[in-house]
């Protein structure tokens, strides 16, 4: 049987966007709450956004070393799926989090960090690597070390992921799921809904091919 190559659009923040990422066939909706992201939303206006969605859509809130208090309690009011931590968190402060918890991790000087083995969790979502930035880079990962951790690990692939890219991605990597953000924008934060759908659909050619 051939295993499904999730898709996760990323740095939603309005309601026509979300709503045409989940028509157009992603498997996850992600929003982020980093609050020096050019592509942020408020728990305020998340909230009021999920309520407008089905109940079926898998909400993914991106998280940078934020409180486990707040997290819980945007788990709890805005029904989310899973939380994804992007920031320098310690294992032993997110375990037993009601909902999965995905953790980002980035190549340093030629290793994970943070190294899998160390920072059990749900699935990873490796990013590309950029001295002070928390990801939302638009650069590429290391492909072929990516390939290499997917093999041993759940592993969403993001960093730099465009209509144009994203089906030699699948090829090379085989991830469980692509992640694309600024891939898919005509400004930080708003989608380009043809760039969207384009991505939507090279992503389920290629694993379908696969």
């Amino acid at each position: 049987m051939r295993r499904t190559t999730e898709i996760k659009i990323c740095g939603l923040t309005n309601l026509p966007d979300a709503r045409m990422a989940l028509d157009a066939g992603a498997d996850y909706l992600g929003f982020v709450l980093y609050e020096r992201s050019p592509r942020r939303i408020t728990p305020g206006a998340l909230r009021r956004l999920l309520d407008r969605l089905p109940a079926g859509a898998r909400a993914i809130a991106v998280f940078v070393n934020a409180p486990r208090e707040l997290v819980e309690m945007l788990v709890r009011d805005c029904r989310l799926h899973a939380v994804q931590l992007h920031g320098n968190e310690r294992l032993a402060d997110w375990i037993d989090m009601p909902v999965p918890v995905w953790r980002a991790v980035r190549l340093r000087h030629g290793k994970l960090d943070p190294v899998p083995d160390q920072w059990p969790t749900t699935r990873y979502v490796l990013d590309a690597t950029v001295p002070g930035r928390y990801g939302g880079t638009g650069r590429t990962a290391d492909w072929a070390k990516a390939a290499k951790l997917a093999r041993q690990a759940p592993l969403m692939l993001a960093g730099g992921l465009t209509p144009n890219n994203v089906a030699q991605a699948i090829r090379i990597v085989a991830p469980l799921g692509v992640d694309t953000a600024s891939g898919v924008e005509k400004a930080p934060g708003k989608k380009d809904h043809r760039k969207v759908a384009a991505f939507i659909q090279a992503a389920k050619e290629a694993r379908a091919a696969s």
